[in-house]
């Protein structure tokens, strides 16, 4: 039973193996088969290794980790990726053999498609054939889209020059149309990011200024050898700074070709669940992140038993039985606990109890002789082990005692092999104690390796709280949701309030590899959100229900009239939409009263209006007009842009939900408290009445409301009983 829960551990401590691995020279990215991978649900899966030291010609190499089969070429990468994702049938029309051949086709004029004397004669032919349809064969995006813009997306000469070549206009507008698409913009903005600058939707360098530095040489770093490790504790979700110390693990993981280490550490049975395990695990796979190897520091806890009880006969660490408050003032005050030089015998037969878990054994904890009058207090004895009899959530009550942070973390970090601790700067403090503490553990271990440490700044944003205990206490009293509340700085609160995950990697990465701690601004991370969705998001149209004002138009269709329009005008990939005209329609309280009698107004995708009478009751509020549509009116002439609604029945219920910080301090001090700072305004729920065609979006769709700003979908539409859930989205703008 024993051998067979160590190899449930065991199995559980490997990583989930990635999909694939593909190498390229990093200013030769093979876009259109990572575009594939991110079509097929594929692109958490696959490693991406872009180099410096192989030839810009060199085709990308494709690795299959199941088999080790291996495939060489953009188009064979291209065709690999579509096969084994869940777009298989639609990328290649499989069920249209003319179809199909066609695309094979585009795939391989795809790889001619290079630099030359025939490059431009080549693109006009394709611009002539894409001025009369919106894909290159069928009526959708097919694999014969994603290869041909994939060669362009990877040629300096079409981005530098022909893109601006008028004559191409039906091409670029087909390539810009691709570029909006998420999965397409996804793909770039990652690229961009990793040549070290933020993106826009457009692929452009930002301002080179916000962007940081990765150019950092670490200490005794060899290629290939290289160890990072990424050491979440499972006490809570991953936030949005925890994303910033796994990607530099990968990062410079990658950057020397070694190996990077997912850690749960796990010493403390009273806050851990498995439920904050699976949590991490998906958030780091929503940030592609993928560790080589998944380890539990809980897998060493019989070793480190053992090196305690070495540690203990060798005078080494103590037991000590201390009032807790009192040794946290020995500690301040540099005096020596009264138990420091009790006799080993002594040391061993309380550590056994410890191990039992005896009421004797619990009174006690175990520390280790450093140096009780160092001015660095960390050197100060620091506790190394505690009894808790709470079961722990992957060994259950097999133990009693655990080790501390303080004395697993060197340990662990030795024991697997890891060459470069990388750690966020407040704990620099700590560096001499983590060194000091393996120094011991090695004389008795002494085939214990160092670990280099190299600090990083910590990811400080206003308004915001970082400490999971802190979090814990808005989820425990009720203050929020859950882990995941979009008012929380947690990868998925982040993600259910609308942020992309290219704009978070972006944010991280520009921020580099600095040691200055800065507090960073929420409406930085956001401006850049903005610039990934607005191309991308459809339009549709919302007015708040209690201020609805309705217009009645004298001259409108006795019958309602629809039609099939674009849901954003400037991208046809977001789909089509119903509009309905009516002689009766609705718009907002605030926009009625701004109109004056006899005013020119536009309705938007509609067309001008003058407003022949404003009704108002005794309070001023509007209660109608009355308007005559003026289809040759100049929309440029107006000043007034209007959205508006048709008042039908099929209309349906909204509920937009705005969200603020949750605390109302930029930066929290010490000694703050925090029910002080608590925000009691940061949720505003606002009842509306959106267009027929927001029946049809899906849970996490993000939109825009015109004129009302983003909103990403939290509840989709189930029944006319029940509101659907937007939440919005900000878009980097100050109040």
């Amino acid at each position: 039973i024993a051998a067979d829960r160590g190899a449930r551990r065991e199995s559980k401590s490997k990583a989930k193996m990635s999909l694939a691995s593909m190498e390229f020279h990093e200013r030769s990215v093979p876009f259109g088969a990572l575009v594939c991978a991110q079509l097929g649900g594929l692109g958490a899966e696959v490693e991406k290794v872009a180099r410096k030291d192989i030839n810009t010609k060199d085709p990308p190499q494709l690795v299959v980790k199941a088999n080790g089969a291996r495939f060489e070429g953009a188009a064979t990468c291209l065709r690999y990726f579509a096969r084994a994702g869940s777009m298989k049938s639609k990328l290649f029309v499989d069920e249209n053999p003319v179809d199909a051949c066609q695309v094979d086709q585009w795939i391989d004029w795809s790889v001619v498609m290079k630099p030359g004397q025939g490059l431009p004669e080549l693109l006009k032919k394709i611009n002539e054939f894409l001025s009369t349809r919106d894909f290159l064969v069928g009526g959708g995006l097919t694999l014969a889209d994603v290869a041909v813009w994939g060669t362009l997306a990877s040629m300096p000469l079409w981005e530098n020059k022909l893109k601006k070549d008028k004559s191409l206009s039906s091409l670029v507008k087909w390539y810009d149309a691709c570029s909006a698409i998420p999965e397409f913009a996804a793909v770039v903005a990652e690229s961009k990011a990793k040549k070290g600058g933020a993106t826009g939707a457009d692929g452009k360098k930002q301002k080179e200024k916000s962007v940081g530095s990765f150019d950092i040489k670490l200490v005794g770093a060899e290629k290939g050898k290289v160890v990072t490790r990424f050491p979440p504790e499972p006490s809570g979700y991953l936030h949005i700074g925890h994303a910033k110390a796994s990607l530099m693990n990968q990062y410079f993981a990658k950057h020397y070709e070694g190996k990077m280490i997912l850690r749960f550490d796990d010493t403390n049975p009273s806050k851990e669940k498995d439920e904050f395990v699976e949590n991490i695990l998906h958030d780091l796979k929503s940030l592609e992140i993928h560790p080589d190897e998944t380890t539990y520091t809980s897998d060493h806890f019989p070793k480190m038993l053992v090196l305690a009880e070495k540690m203990i006969k060798k005078g080494m660490l103590y037991a000590d039985d201390t009032p807790v408050e009192k040794m946290r003032e020995e500690r301040m005050e540099g005096i020596d606990s009264v138990r420091r030089n009790r006799p080993v015998e002594e040391n061993l037969k309380v550590f056994k109890e410890m191990q039992q878990g005896t009421e004797e054994g619990q009174k006690h904890c175990i520390r280790v002789k450093l140096d009780m009058q160092n001015p660095n207090k960390a050197l100060r004895d620091p506790v190394c082990f505690r009894c808790n009899l709470t079961p722990h959530h992957r060994t259950g009550t097999a133990y009693k005692v655990y080790p501390t942070y303080d004395f697993a973390c060197p340990y662990v970090d030795s024991a697997e092999g890891v060459t470069h601790a990388l750690r966020t700067i407040e704990y620099k403090d700590r560096e001499a104690q983590f060194k000091w503490i393996l120094k011991l553990q090695q004389e008795v271990e002494p085939s214990l390796p160092n670990v280099n440490i190299w600090e990083f700044s910590r990811l400080n944003m206003v308004n915001t709280v970082m400490s999971k205990r802190k979090l814990q206490w808005f989820v425990d009293t009720g203050r929020v949701s859950s882990w995941t509340d979009p008012r929380f700085p947690t990868v998925q609160g982040l993600l259910r309030r609308g942020l992309t995950v290219p704009a978070l990697r972006d944010f991280i990465l520009q921020q580099g590899a600095s040691k200055n701690t800065t507090n960073q601004e929420w409406d930085k991370l956001w401006t850049l959100n903005k610039k990934l969705i607005d191309p991308v998001c459809g339009r549709h149209t919302a007015v708040v229900a209690d201020k609805r004002v309705p217009v009645d138009l004298v001259n409108g269709p006795a019958e309602p009239e629809v039609e099939i329009v674009l849901r954003h005008r400037k991208n046809p990939a977001t789909g089509k939409k119903a509009l309905t005209k009516t002689n009766r329609i609705l718009i907002d309280q605030e926009d009625a009263k701004a109109v004056a009698k006899g005013e020119e107004v536009t309705f938007m995708s509609w067309g001008n209006c003058f407003i022949d009478d404003v009704k108002t009751d005794a309070s001023g509020e509007v209660v109608g007009l009355v308007g005559r549509l003026n289809p040759g009116g100049d929309v440029k002439a107006t000043k007034l842009k209007l959205t508006w609604l048709p008042d039908i029945q099929d209309n349906l219920d909204l509920n937009l939900v705005y969200y603020d910080h949750i605390i109302t301090k930029k930066k929290i001090e010490e000694g703050d408290k925090i029910e002080d700072l608590v925000n009691p305004d940061s949720k505003k729920e606002v009842a509306a009445i959106g267009d027929s065609n927001c029946r049809n979006l899906q849970k996490g769709e993000i939109i825009q409301l015109e004129r009302k700003g983003y909103f990403i979908v939290d509840e989709a539409y189930l029944n006319d009983k029940k509101p659907m859930v937007l939440n919005h989205i900000p878009d980097g703008r100050q109040k």
